[in-house]
């Protein structure tokens, strides 16, 4: 009987080790086409035609769709940086979802709002009708619309419901672009209007960095671990991970706090679905799933130099919440549009990606909860040699700090956001922290998400407590045209924002 158990225990450990050499190896596969991409894009920057963008008429005018609950201290600020993003013309539609302190009121004093009868095209359905449409006697593109609490989707498809032009910009009311984010998102779109119908941007953590007027004028890396592992993760997820996608056509996941989208497409899938927890994560593979039934061609393209800046969660309580919901979001994406799985109709998506999704990130905090299981149980037994436990940690862990740092490589030579050496030193440490109880920790956190859906429990989406940033200047409270860019979330050194609406806005990775 001895016998049997000890050939199980080593039959297990070896396809945990094999599963996690695959899940390296694409990894390490997703890195090289990644870097072939970005160094190219880096040598070609100079010579972009932004400047031409900036100023032809020709190119498609965008909508800024965002929602905010409960964003007094920061609202007319961040509103302010939106409008004056560098753009030859873009209007902001602002949904307040219902928030229960100033944030109406900060808007209505700064831009003059004056109530409109406008009437709604309908042609995205919504759980809250707007109660009341108002626009600014200030002569600048601003809608606002009040609504019922409902939660972001929601109110994003009722902002999506009223822009006016043909592209649909969603962003975060508390998250900072850059000054050329949306000229340089807006690229493929004027290279190929027909096809193109989403793209998305590069996320970093802005934790500790310093914001003056707006602007991320010193990308930093956060001072507490916590954050400082997650600009690891934000590093190999959005550089690594969906550059490769991209390149290889197979991209499903466009960040919620930046994407831009196509708004006649946007319509024909009905928008934003209200139901799930991961809806920037559904929407794109629904856009998958709906182009391909109808066997249009298309392209889902991701850009790795428009960057958008957001605070991540500094504490471990908001962390877990956060990737709880995460990984509920992905099962519950996954499981609804199941039918796509190894369909040869949906090409690289049906028959790759998303047979990747399903086996190495919904199954990888399993296994990787498993395989560290059995084999400290193993080895306290002295079932498993130490031969065995060193290639169970060199397979997920050590090839996992080696991508890490390769990811890090490339993101120094190519794109050079950290200027300072003990900035790259920082990261270069947080790669082997990160190994070292927080990637076993979000592994647990991640099944318990996993296992809420299983149950059906009532999803519980909880607040996003930040902190503000370090060196934040007030924008200039005169004209908006002064601002050089967004400073969606600007907060003063020190001041806690105010609660949340019960959901948790962190933005997936």
């Amino acid at each position: 009987m001895k016998d049997i158990v000890v050939t199980l225990v080593h039959l297990s450990q070896y396809l945990v080790i094999g599963y996690f050499l695959v899940l390296n190896t694409v990894y390490l596969v997703l890195l090289v086409v990644a870097g072939r991409t970005i160094p190219r894009l880096a040598r070609r920057r100079r010579f972009t035609g932004l400047d031409d963008l900036a100023t032809s008429p020709l190119t498609p005018p965008v909508s800024i769709v965002t929602a905010a609950y409960n964003e007094e201290p920061t609202i007319v600020e961040s509103v302010r940086a939106m409008l004056a993003l560098r753009y030859p013309r873009h209007e902001v539609v602002l949904v307040d979802d219902g928030s229960r302190d100033g944030t109406f009121a900060r808007l209505r004093e700064a831009f003059g709002l004056v109530p409109v009868e406008r009437v709604r095209p309908r042609e995205i359905t919504s759980r809250e009708p707007a109660r009341a449409v108002f626009v600014s006697t200030h002569s600048v593109p601003l809608t606002v619309v009040r609504t019922e609490n409902s939660g972001k989707a929601d109110s994003l498809n009722v902002g999506i419901d009223l822009a006016s032009h043909p592209l649909v910009c969603m962003v975060d009311a508390d998250s900072l672009l850059d000054e050329d984010a949306l000229l340089t998102l807006a690229q493929p779109f004027v290279a190929d209007p027909l096809h193109v119908v989403a793209a998305g941007g590069v996320i970093r953590p802005v934790n500790d960095s310093v914001v003056r007027h707006g602007r991320v004028a010193e990308p930093r890396i956060p001072k507490g671990w916590l954050p400082r592992i997650q600009v690891v993760e934000y590093l190999r997820a959005f550089l690594m991970g969906r550059t490769g996608w991209a390149r290889l056509h197979g991209l499903l996941i466009i960040s919620g706090a930046f994407g831009l989208y196509r708004r006649d497409v946007l319509v024909e899938v009905g928008g934003m679905n209200a139901d799930s927890l991961g809806e920037d994560f559904e929407l794109v593979v629904r856009l998958h799933r709906h182009l391909r039934d109808r066997r249009r061609p298309y392209r889902i393209e991701f850009i790795p130099e428009p960057v958008c800046w957001t605070e991540v969660p500094d504490s471990g309580r908001v962390l877990a919440r956060q990737r709880r919901r995460w990984h509920r979001g992905l099962y519950e994406t996954l499981l609804r549009h199941r039918q796509m799985l190894l369909r040869p109709r949906y090409g690289v998506i049906g028959m790759v990606a998303y047979p990747y999704f399903v086996l190495f990130e919904l199954l990888a905090p399993l296994l990787e909860v498993w395989g560290l299981v059995t084999v400290c149980v193993g080895f306290g037994f002295g079932v498993v040699s130490a031969s065995l436990a060193l290639l169970f940690l060199m397979a997920a862990f050590g090839y996992a700090v080696l991508l890490s740092l390769l990811a890090l490589l490339l993101d120094e030579l190519g794109l050079h956001r950290y200027r300072r050496l003990g900035d790259l030193a920082a990261v270069a440490a947080a790669t082997v922290v990160e190994n070292l109880g927080y990637r076993q920790l979000t592994a647990l956190w991640r099944l318990q998400g996993w296992w809420a859906s299983l149950r059906n429990g009532t999803p519980v989406w909880g607040e996003m407590t930040r902190s503000g940033f370090a060196g934040t200047t007030p924008l200039d409270h005169g004209s908006h045209a002064a601002v050089p860019e967004t400073a969606a979330g600007q907060a003063p050194p020190g001041a806690r924002r105010p609660a949340a609406a019960p959901r948790d806005r962190g933005t997936s990775p």
